[in-house]
C-alpha cells in the first residue's frame, strides 16, 4: 500500500505520520538496530511507545515549544525517536555533526541558543561539557549510553532511560498537554533547523517547517514508487540533510524500515545483511567501495583477476543498456547472465547491493567512469540534485533517462530556471522558510518570489529537459587567455582511479592548471605491500618516486580525456604535487560532508601553489595540523613536483562558445 492518493495538507507534521503509521502499520518494523552482534527491531506501534514517553519525559523537564534541543550522536533509533519527541512537545530538533570538535559545536549551540543537549555517549558528553561555559542558554544534558557516566555530576545530567521512564509514568494533565502540543502543530511551524557545512565561512541554520519535509517526501516517494516495503541503511550524519529527509521525512511518509548499522566498522557487514532496496551515498562512499573492489581483484589469482576484467568490459558496454530496458541482443543477453552468475551477482552481495530498486548519489558530482561502472552492474544508480535550502530534492533521474553528465529534471513540484550568467536558481514546496538569526543572507538566496540561488552554473537541455550542472558558479571561470576553467570537471576524473583519494585543481586567471592530489593510502599502500615497498607513514609513501610515477601516468590520462572537449581542454594538468597530509575536515580544508574548501586550501598551501606555477622542482612547506585529541602540531616535508604531458589543443574561449 502507498500514500499516493493521499494528501500530504491532512498529515501536518511528522508526528502526526507517526500516528498514522501506528495505526496502519502497526506490525510492521520501523526501526532496526544491531548491538553486540544481534539485531533489535522496534513496530510502527513500539516507535510510537517509546516516542511518546520520551516526549513526556522532555514535557516533566520543561521543554517548552519553540525551545532548541541538540542532538549529537551515530544513526540510533534513540536519537531518532528524540527528534520526533522533540517535535511533539513543539521544541525544534537541531542535529550536529558527531565527529565535529567541541570549538564547531560551541557556534551551532550558541548560535541556535539550544537549552537542552541529547549526546550519545560520553565523548560527546565530555565535548559539551568543555564549552558549557560559552553557552548562556545551555542547562541540561540527557545522554543515551551509560557506560562511563557513573561519577559524572548528574545534577544536570540525565540518561536517556531515566527520561523515558519518567514519560512512562506521567500524569494524565502531562498526557493531555502532550495531545494538546502534537494537535497543534501546524502546517508552516518548523520541522527541524539544520546546519550547512559551511564551505565559505560560518554554518547557517537552515530552517525547514513540516510542510517543507512532507510535501518533499510525498512528491519524492511517488517519484520513484516507495512504500512501506523498502529497507534502508542509515549510516550517514544525522545532521545532513541527506539522512533526515531519507531516515525521517520519506521514512515516515511511506512507512518504510531504518535500518541503524552497530558501528562505523561494522557498517559493511550490516549492509550485506541488510541488503537495502533503496540506497544513498555522496559520491566518496562509492568511490571508497570502488577503490577496496580493485585492491582485491589485485591481490586475486591471474584466473580471477582476468575473468573479472574480462565479464566487467562487456558489462559496461550493455550492462546499462539493460538495466534501462533498451534493446541488446540475444548473445550479449546470455553473456551477461553468465557475467552475473560469476562476477556482477557475488559482487553486488559483497557490497550488499543485492536488493537495491532505487540507489542514489548527490552532494558533489560523481566521476562518469565511476557512476558507469556500477549502473554496468545492473544497479539502478541514479543521481540528483539537491540542496538542504530545498528540502533536497531539486533535480532526480527518471527511470530510463538515467546519464553520467546530467543530474536529472526537475523533481514533482520543483521550477527551474537559469540566470544570464548561467547561475541555477529554483522555487518549490521544499524551499526553506530562513536562514535563522539572518534575514541578509536569507534575502540574499532567496527573492520574494521564492526562487533560490543555488550558488551553481549549469544549464537545461533544450531536447532532453534534463539540467547539466557544470561546477560551482564560483568555481566556475576563465582562465588567463580566456578558456573556461571547471575544476570539479577535472578531479571527479581523477578520483576514478582507486590510488587517488582527493584532488584540488587551480587554474582561474591563471595561463595554465596546476594541482593537489591526495592518495588513498588503501589502495597505495595495498600495492607498496605486495611489491615489498616499506614506508613508515602516508607523506614518505606519498613521495616516493614509484608512487609518484603512478600518479603521473593517472594525470597524463585524465589530460588526454579532458583534451577531447573542445570547452574545457585548457583545463589538462601542466604541474602537480601529491600532498606530504590528507586533506581534513579537522583541519578546515574539507566540510564535515567532505566537501573541499577550496578558498581556504589555496590559502594554506599558498607556498605551494605559487611553486607549481614557477615551476620548481620541490619545494619545502610546514603545515599546522590538528590531532585526534585535539592537540596541535607541525608536520614539515619536502614535495617534488611533477609535469605530465599535456595534449596541444585550441581551445574554445566563453566569448567564442556564446
Amino acid at each position: 500500500m502507498t500514500q499516493s492518493t493521499e494528501g500530504a495538507a491532512e498529515l501536518r507534521s511528522v508526528p502526526a505520520l507517526l500516528h498514522r503509521n501506528a495505526t496502519r502499520f502497526g506490525a510492521r518494523p520501523a526501526f532496526r538496530e544491531k548491538e553486540f552482534g544481534i539485531w533489535q527491531t522496534w513496530t510502527w506501534s513500539e516507535t510510537e511507545r517509546e516516542i511518546e514517553a520520551f516526549a513526556l519525559g522532555l514535557l516533566d523537564m520543561g521543554v517548552a515549544p519553540g525551545d532548541f534541543v541538540a542532538i549529537i550522536g551515530r544513526n540510533r533509533p534513540s536519537l531518532y525517536w528524540s527528534m520526533v519527541s522533540i517535535q511533539s512537545v513543539g521544541a525544534v530538533p537541531v542535529p550536529l555533526y558527531q565527529d565535529a570538535v567541541a570549538e564547531e559545536m560551541a557556534y551551532v549551540l550558541d548560535h541556535c541558543g539550544a537549552k537542552l543537549v541529547i549526546a550519545e555517549d560520553q565523548e560527546q558528553v565530555d565535548k559539551v561539557l568543555e564549552i558549557e561555559d560559552r553557552l548562556p542558554e545551555f542547562h541540561r544534558m540527557i545522554y543515551l549510553d551509560p557506560r562511563g557516566m557513573r561519577k559524572y555530576d548528574h545534577t544536570t545530567l540525565s540518561s536517556f532511560a531515566e527520561v523515558q521512564e519518567t514519560g512512562r509514568n506521567a500524569s494524565a494533565e502531562q498526557k493531555a498537554e502532550l495531545e494538546k502540543r502534537r494537535g497543534g502543530l501546524g502546517y508552516d511551524d518548523t520541522c527541524v533547523m539544520l546546519y550547512t557545512s559551511g564551505t565559505t565561512g560560518k554554518p547557517k541554520g537552515v530552517v525547514l517547517s513540516n510542510r517543507n519535509i512532507i510535501e518533499t517526501a510525498k512528491a519524492s516517494c511517488e517519484f520513484d514508487h516507495l512504500t512501506e516495503r523498502e529497507e534502508i541503511l542509515a549510516y550517514l550524519p544525522m545532521a545532513w540533510v541527506g539522512d533526515f529527509i531519507f531516515s525521517v521525512g520519506q521514512a515516515y511518509w511511506a512507512g518504510f524500515c531504518v535500518n541503524c548499522p552497530e558501528s562505523p566498522d561494522t557498517m559493511m557487514t550490516d549492509l550485506r545483511e541488510i541488503a537495502p532496496t533503496y540506497y544513498f551515498a555522496p559520491p566518496r562512499v562509492f568511490e571508497t567501495q570502488l577503490t577496496q573492489i580493485m585492491i582485491r581483484m589485485e591481490d586475486a589469482g591471474p584466473l580471477k583477476r582476468k575473468m573479472f576484467h574480462y565479464f566487467m568490459d562487456h558489462a559496461r558496454r550493455v550492462g546499462p543498456k539493460i538495466l534501462d530496458g533498451e534493446s541488446v541482443s540475444l548473445g550479449d543477453r546470455l553473456k551477461y547472465r553468465l557475467g552475473e552468475f560469476l562476477v556482477y551477482g557475488p559482487l553486488k552481495n559483497a557490497l550488499g547491493f543485492s536488493r537495491v530498486r532505487v540507489g542514489y548519489t548527490a552532494g558533489e558530482a560523481i566521476g562518469p567512469e565511476i557512476f558507469d561502472f556500477y549502473r554496468a552492474l545492473g544497479i539502478n544508480l541514479k543521481q540528483l540534485y539537491g540542496q538542504t535550502e530545498a528540502s533536497v530534492f531539486i533535480t532526480q533521474q527518471p527511470d530510463g533517462e538515467v546519464r553520467s553528465d546530467t543530474v536529472g529534471v526537475p523533481s514533482p513540484g520543483v521550477e527551474i530556471r537559469i540566470a544570464e550568467n548561467g547561475e541555477v536558481f529554483y522555487r518549490s514546496p521544499g524551499v526553506f522558510v530562513e536562514y535563522f538569526k539572518n534575514a541578509e543572507s536569507t534575502a540574499g538566496t532567496k527573492d520574494a518570489e521564492g526562487w533560490v540561488a543555488t550558488g551553481d552554473a549549469g544549464f537545461i537541455e533544450e531536447d532532453t529537459g534534463h539540467l547539466r550542472i557544470i561546477d560551482r558558479a564560483k568555481d566556475v571561470g576563465k582562465m588567463a587567455d580566456g578558456a573556461l576553467f571547471a575544476p570539479k570537471y577535472v578531479e571527479n576524473k581523477l578520483k576514478f582511479y582507486p590510488n587517488i583519494l582527493e584532488a584540488v585543481v587551480f587554474g582561474a586567471n591563471r595561463d595554465r592548471c596546476v594541482a593537489f592530489i591526495n592518495i588513498d593510502l588503501a589502495a597505495v599502500g595495498n600495492w607498496a605491500e605486495r611489491n615489498n615497498i616499506a614506508y613508515a607513514s602516508y607523506q614518505e609513501l606519498a613521495q616516493n618516486k614509484q608512487v609518484l610515477d603512478t600518479i603521473q601516468a593517472h594525470v597524463e590520462e585524465v589530460n588526454a580525456s579532458v583534451a577531447q572537449d573542445d570547452m574545457l581542454s585548457g583545463c589538462q594538468i601542466h604541474r602537480f604535487f601529491v600532498l606530504h597530509k590528507e586533506l581534513d575536515a579537522d583541519d578546515g580544508e574539507l566540510t564535515r560532508t567532505r566537501k573541499v574548501r577550496r578558498k581556504i586550501i589555496e590559502e594554506k598551501f599558498a607556498d605551494l601553489v605559487e611553486g607549481l606555477y614557477a615551476n620548481e622542482d620541490s619545494v619545502y612547506t610546514e603545515t599546522e595540523v590538528t590531532y585526534e585529541d585535539g592537540r596541535k602540531g607541525k608536520i614539515k616535508a619536502t614535495l617534488y613536483a611533477r609535469a605530465p604531458k599535456v595534449v596541444p589543443v585550441e581551445t574554445k574561449t566563453l566569448e567564442a562558445a556564446e
